[in-house]
């Protein structure tokens, strides 16, 4: 019997867990029936985005023992791998001595993305040498840039190189993606490159990576760069330690010192607000909060009776957020009080709401008279916000509220993703209130803001303004610059460079992959919408599979991860060790359609082949 064909286009974590669930799903194949798989990805199996190249300064932004390709605990997590192979610690870096030099790795250890790309590839060489019989695995190290549909459900998936393989089943796990040039991208571009013979230092950098990309920088240029997220910090990184400038000490002690290389670096946003660092870890490597009043169940009783008002999607605002705040009410009184507060007993009062939302906007009525006003606020918040750190995630009543956020997501799935909120609240839920959940739940380690702190008091890295700067081009002075205005009147800061330091929402239609256009182009896929918003991703069904141009779900492709981020809801988070992860789930789901058709399949042709000559005709179903 002829081997099925299978492309899984794109190989870091997310194809690593559908080979993984191809692997552990493969002793429900029809008895004879074996799997090609063909991995399609230039880089090393498994890796992705954390390539093991990368510098050594860029670092996870999670705990590493939180982190794990084995949900089930069928392998080590990430920090188990890591001390097994001998990794140590040596003053903030991380060598595998395998000896009893150094420091033994702990559990709130954040360990380079370098050592994460190490591990994803060793979990890829184990689901690999330990597939069963019925299926075997071809590595093309190459990129997918088309692919088209045959007759019936197969596909042909044509490479960079030229090469062209038949699959019967395709797996789109290809991450992160880079948008086509904007108009103001382009307008940037030609500023820098029309005005280079008066300033032969102006550049502009639409995306960061990969951060070599910022040696081009000039040492003594100024660089302006736009965000405050984990992205700003693997710019500022880049541009510090890895022009050779070097910490030393921790905590407020922290001082750095400069390599002379260095540019300086002027930080600017529309709110100019930090990311608050993650909390110490408390709960354990599995734990987390438990919501009481922000459940899936809850949601599900309030879509009932938006439902019976005539839609059953959502107002955030008026549906949800009542919900989470709440639910961050609770943990934070739960934690100032330091017990265990019995639900029933406890209502949202105005006072910790006051509380909460002075959280999520520490902005809000607040003026700042001038820059020098608006740099010491932000300096006091970023002090502040580390002491509640490091008394973590229990013990700091901010950071017990904060944490809900991230130990809710399941709830906010069940609000937001395949278009469970109204078109306008969608929007507004993707517009305003991501972008404060980002910050306040999902920020950097803790020594990432005790280093920003010694880079300000260097004078290495600046505010560029405050609260609604805004970016001009100073062409006078052939440089960028940005503009706050305050009462005191307008603060100006220029730059020579200018770097956008953030990961753009995946809008299929402004994508630059030719993999990308081809689909779009022969109708096999189209941009998730709901109703009039285009929050971004691929449309899909429930299972995974692509919605077509016409409006049917391809019945033997599957779209996971970072591709349906729009229709699905945060799917960047990687699994943690012993809980349920919609990672993992994601991937399962796939891979079950994929063996539910293949056993459907066998089950037609064993109809076919004992019907003998009285077989009569009839009409199958499509396969749901």
């Amino acid at each position: 019997m002829t081997a099925l064909q299978v492309a899984v286009v794109g190989v870091g974590p997310r194809g690593l867990s559908v080979l993984q669930r191809i692997s552990e799903l493969a002793d429900q194949l029809p008895e004879g029936r074996t799997l090609d798989v063909h991995l399609i990805d230039p880089g090393d199996g498994g890796q992705g985005t954390h390539s093991a190249r990368q510098p050594s300064h860029l670092l996870t932004n999670t705990v590493a023992s939180q982190v794990t390709m084995f949900a089930d605990a069928r392998g080590p997590s990430f920090t188990e791998w890591a001390q097994s192979a001998g990794y140590r610690e040596f003053d903030g870096a991380y060598h595998p001595t395998g000896g009893e030099s150094g420091e033994p790795l702990g559990e709130h250890a954040y360990l380079p993305r370098q050592i994460l790309g190490a591990y994803l590839s060793w979990v890829f060489d184990q689901t690999v040498g330990s597939l069963p019989p019925q299926v075997r695995v071809v590595h093309h190290r190459d990129r997918a840039v088309d692919i088209e549909q045959t007759d019936g459900d197969r596909f042909v998936v044509h490479l960079e190189k030229g090469f062209a393989l038949t699959g019967d089943y395709v797996f789109l796990t290809t991450g992160h993606c880079e948008r086509i040039p904007t108009q103001e991208d382009l307008a940037y571009e030609e500023f820098a490159r029309d005005n280079a013979d008066r300033n032969p230092s102006l550049a502009y950098c639409s995306t960061p990576y990969p951060v070599e990309r910022l040696q081009a920088i000039d040492p003594g240029s100024t660089v302006a760069v736009q965000g405050f997220g984990l992205t700003a910090h693997d710019v500022i990184s880049e541009l510090t330690v890895g022009r050779g400038g070097t910490f030393h000490g921790s905590g407020h002690a922290m001082e750095y010192r400069p390599s002379g290389r260095e540019p300086e670096i002027l930080l600017f946003s529309r709110q100019c607000l930090p990311f608050s660092a993650r909390g110490v870890n408390q709960k354990g490597i599995t734990g987390a909060h438990r919501p009481r009043f922000f459940t899936k169940e809850a949601v599900r009783r309030a879509r009932e009776r938006a439902a019976q008002r005539g839609d059953s999607r959502l107002d955030f605002t008026e549906d949800v957020l009542p919900l989470l705040l709440r639910e961050m009410g609770y943990a934070y009184r739960a934690a100032q009080e330091q017990r265990s507060i019995p639900p029933e007993e406890y209502e949202l009062t105005a006072a910790d709401r006051r509380v909460v939302e002075e959280i999520l906007d520490p902005l809000g009525g607040r003026d700042f008279a001038n820059q020098g006003a608006f740099t010491k606020f932000f300096v006091d918040y970023v002090e502040s916000d580390l002491e509640h750190a490091e008394l973590g995630n229990t013990t700091s009543p901010l950071k017990a509220a904060t944490d809900v956020i991230r130990d809710t997501r399941a709830s906010l799935r069940e609000a937001v993703e395949f278009s469970g909120l109204t078109p306008a609240s969608h929007r507004t839920f993707n517009a305003t209130y991501v972008p404060v959940m980002n910050r306040v739940s999902f920020g950097p380690p803790r020594h990432r803001n005790y280093q920003l702190l010694a880079l300000l008091r260097a004078g290495i890295v600046d505010l560029a303004g405050g609260p609604g700067g805004r970016l001009v081009l100073d062409r006078d002075a052939a440089r960028f610059a940005v503009r706050t205005d305050y009462p005191d009147g307008p603060e100006i800061r220029h730059a020579d460079a200018l770097v956008v330091a953030r990961l753009d929402a995946f809008h299929p239609e402004h994508d630059r992959s030719p993999l990308v256009n081809g689909l779009l182009g022969r109708g096999l896929v189209r941009p998730y919408a709901n109703g009039p918003f285009e929050p971004g991703g691929l449309d899909i069904d429930e299972q995974g599979r692509p919605i077509t141009a016409a409006g049917e779900p391809l019945r033997t492709a599957w779209a996971v991860g970072y591709l349906v981020e729009g229709p699905r809801f945060y799917t960047h988070a990687l699994p943690r060790q012993g809980m349920t992860s919609q990672f993992t789930l994601d991937a399962d789901a796939a891979v079950r359609g994929m063996v539910g058709h293949i056993q459907h399949l066998y089950d037609t042709s064993q109809e076919d082949e004992h019907a003998g000559a009285e077989r009569k005709s009839v009409s199958l179903p499509g396969i749901s």
